[in-house]
């Protein structure tokens, strides 16, 4: 990456959406659809800023291996890549802000036939679906509870209807998904929302033109409670 320019990494569909806000207060624009562009990275209304599209769990490894200077990605994400890599000093990610955007929240949910709570209660072993080993292999081990994890990358909840699964840990917003699947939420886990994660070396070379961005997402984040 060239030092005059400074690249921010994100995903396509919600976190996209919901960082537009706090770029057009830091003074940036993109200047074309990633749902109708084929392009992979962004142009914006300032030569020297850039957008990449990348998966949402891939944010992490662009903006710590220098493919982008900062970036935005869900708690969960970093949660997990961090578990994966070491964490967040030996990865080398700063993470100066919590944008409080594409909140939802990380559960448990079972089919709603299923006692949950009795099996627990009774020391079975769970066998639980889940993208998110890290996290899931964290919770039950603080309440005790023995678990088998299965990693899927799918539709979680198609797991506990053919029987691969007991249970499932997934990101839930609406619970709409879950109603329909015939799932109920059984436990909250932790709440999600987005964070800005910046590359320490991007901030050091590139200050005077990341400061900027970092400050005017800190005071677009603070508005609505001021």
């Amino acid at each position: 990456m060239s030092a005059e320019t400074v690249t921010l990494a994100l995903s396509k569909g919600r976190i996209f959406e919901e960082t537009l806000p706090l770029l057009r207060a830091a003074g940036i624009e993109v200047l074309e659809d990633p749902e109708t562009s084929r392009k992979l990275i962004l142009p914006t209304n300032r030569p020297e800023v850039r957008v990449v599209l990348v998966r949402a769990t891939d944010v992490p490894t662009y903006v710590e291996h220098g493919g982008a200077d900062l970036g935005v990605c869900g708690k969960d994400t970093l949660i997990e890549h961090e578990a994966a890599w070491g964490d967040a000093a030996q990865v080398g990610l700063y993470r100066p802000l919590d944008l409080g955007i594409a909140r939802c929240r990380m559960s448990v949910a079972v089919p709603a036939d299923f006692d949950y709570v009795r099996a627990v209660r009774q020391g079975a072993r769970l066998r639980v679906a889940t993208k998110y080993v890290a996290i899931a292999r964290e919770f039950f081990a603080s309440k005790g509870v023995h678990v088998d994890l299965i990693k899927l990358y799918g539709s979680m909840e198609l797991a506990p209807l053919t029987g691969l699964a007991d249970a499932i840990v997934d990101l839930v917003s609406t619970g709409n998904t879950l109603k329909a699947n015939r799932l109920v939420e059984v436990e909250r886990i932790m709440d999600i929302s987005s964070q800005l994660v910046v590359r320490p070396t991007s901030l050091k070379l590139k200050r005077a033109l990341i400061r900027p961005i970092l400050d005017a997402f800190a005071q677009a984040v603070a508005a609505p409670a001021a």
